[in-house]
């Protein structure tokens, strides 16, 4: 997926299709006319039309029923005007056709066609107007055999608002659905633009200001964010001229047995690579020279069961902590990860420090509801269902559901990650490229996560912000990427995003 970002002329915040739908009817309130929303809507997607085909071009337009439709009428009328071959066919009557909708029918000059898959041929360009991304039904009849027919041509596709049968709140298709070439949407993305396969479905995305003032969204209290720098941007961390190694925080990656050390010294090295003042290693005693032989600036401290982990988080200063890397699942590390609860630091936990507690979330929850620290929980798919167990529904629904039953933050890891708090709020994932699919990238993300959190990132930023930095790092390496290139790739993006963030 890509964003036209020249285009954007909002903010990170996801709108589900209702939530769309009360923007729009803020904006009429605060003086503006649906009328001209709707003419906004429709040049924005004539405008996208043009840089796709050159005039002269032969574009078919094919307007659904409602406003979906009226967007496609205004489109083919400044395309005809452009000098497009312009190609107009409706669903439905246009007799049938009603308010604003109605009237861009109206004021369009051309012959408007009944739809009819068989009438699509020698075309540039389709304009998917159809349906938008309220539609919750499986399209049928003469939709259903048109998006057949546009697919079986390979004609490029631009949709208005999402492809039709599309749901635009969880990126889910409704039966047939278009994939589109590009989708032009307006005033801000909808979860399901960002969510798979919505994302891929869309083609490049491109957001239109159409005059719907960015005030509307304090009285919609959006909860659902696309993850980027838009985002988190505000609170990430920054060194100080006058600060030091101490002001930066001190990570603590807690180590597997000797046979299992390399992990946790990803997720080290990641810690520190993403800004951590300090990083020490806790190494049980039978991993200390393994450990020792492959750590420089990163320190060591050997500790023996949960008590010595205890004895060594008693030092405030270690205010972030990593368990689950190669730590092994069973009662002993369900031990460690209860001594961790226990202190002050920020806690996260990954791998086996979520499977050893399959099966017994009340055990864990009890121990993150009698704290008042940062927990974060970096769950994959697997893990997930091992702790939580219920697996329906979107990845946004599953994370908004665990970080509630559980009081933490969760990162459900995937292509289209998504972080979650307990009260509501989530992010949206959208750079992770597919070479991230490597063995330890997870332990190099839950570092990222405890380095940030060592320097004052809250929790939930913290964990949307590692997510994307440890997307953008795998992108900036490219193909071939293992585990090891990620916290090396980070001195690159931080450097970017830092040089672009306001301050």
């Amino acid at each position: 997926m890509g964003i036209e970002t020249n285009a954007w002329r909002g903010g990170p915040e996801l709108l589900t299709p209702r939530e769309m739908g009360r923007a729009d009817q803020l904006a009429v309130a605060a003086g503006m006319t649906s009328l001209n929303l709707m003419e906004q809507a429709g040049i924005a997607v004539a405008d996208a039309a043009r840089r796709l085909v050159p005039p002269g071009a032969r574009v078919a337009v094919l307007c659904g029923p409602g406003n979906n439709g009226g967007d496609g009428f205004v489109a083919a009328r400044h395309l005809k005007r452009a000098s497009y071959d312009v190609r107009l066919y409706l669903l439905g009557d246009r007799a049938a056709l009603m308010g604003d909708a109605r009237e861009m029918a109206r004021r369009f000059d051309g012959p408007v066609r009944s739809l009819d898959p068989f009438q699509l041929d020698s075309l540039h360009l389709v304009i998917d107007a159809l349906f938008g991304a309220g539609l919750s039904r499986p399209l049928e009849g003469v939709a259903a055999e048109v998006i057949a027919a546009v697919a079986d041509h390979g004609t490029p596709v631009l949709a208005v608002d999402v492809p039709s049968g599309l749901d635009g709140e969880t990126g889910l298709p409704n039966g047939p659905v278009l994939r589109a070439t590009e989708t032009v949407t307006f005033f801000r993305l909808k979860p399901g633009h960002v969510l798979l396969p919505g994302r891929e479905l869309c083609g490049a995305l491109r957001v239109a200001d159409i005059g719907i003032p960015s005030s509307v969204l304090r009285e919609i209290g959006v909860k659902t964010f696309s993850n980027g720098p838009a985002f988190w941007g505000a609170s990430f961390p920054r060194p100080a001229s006058e600060g030091h190694k101490y002001s930066r925080g001190h990570a603590v990656a807690v180590s597997g047995p000797a046979h299992a050390t390399g992990a946790a010294r990803l997720g080290a090295r990641a810690a520190l690579r993403a800004g951590a003042g300090l990083v020490t290693v806790a190494s049980p005693l039978d991993a200390v020279a393994v450990n020792a032989h492959h750590l420089t600036c990163i320190m060591l401290r050997p500790f023996e069961a949960p008590e010595g982990l205890s004895e060594l988080l008693s030092d405030e200063r270690k205010n972030a902590v990593l368990l689950g890397p190669g730590l092994g699942v069973g009662e002993a590390t369900c031990r460690l990860v209860e001594a961790a609860l226990k202190s002050r630091a920020g806690v996260v936990l990954d791998a086996d420090a979520i499977t050893s507690f399959a099966g017994d979330l009340p055990r864990l929850k009890a121990g993150i509801a009698a704290r008042h620290h940062p927990v974060v929980l970096t769950p994959h798919d697997g893990e997930y269902a091992r702790l939580f167990g219920d697996v329906t529904g979107t990845r946004l629904v599953r994370a908004r559901r665990a970080a509630a039953e559980s009081g933490a933050v969760v990162v459900l890891k995937g292509a289209d990650t998504v972080v979650a708090e307990p009260g509501g709020r989530a992010s949206i994932n959208a750079n992770a490229p597919p070479w991230l699919a490597t063995a330890g990238s997870g332990d190099v993300l839950a570092g990222i996560i405890a380095g940030l959190i060592a320097q004052g990132m809250k929790p939930f930023e913290a964990a949307s912000a590692a997510v994307w930095l440890h997307g953008a790092a795998a992108a900036d390496f490219g193909p071939g990427l293992i585990a090891e290139d990620l916290p090396e790739r980070l001195p690159a993006v931080l450097a970017h995003l830092i040089g672009q963030l306001p301050g």
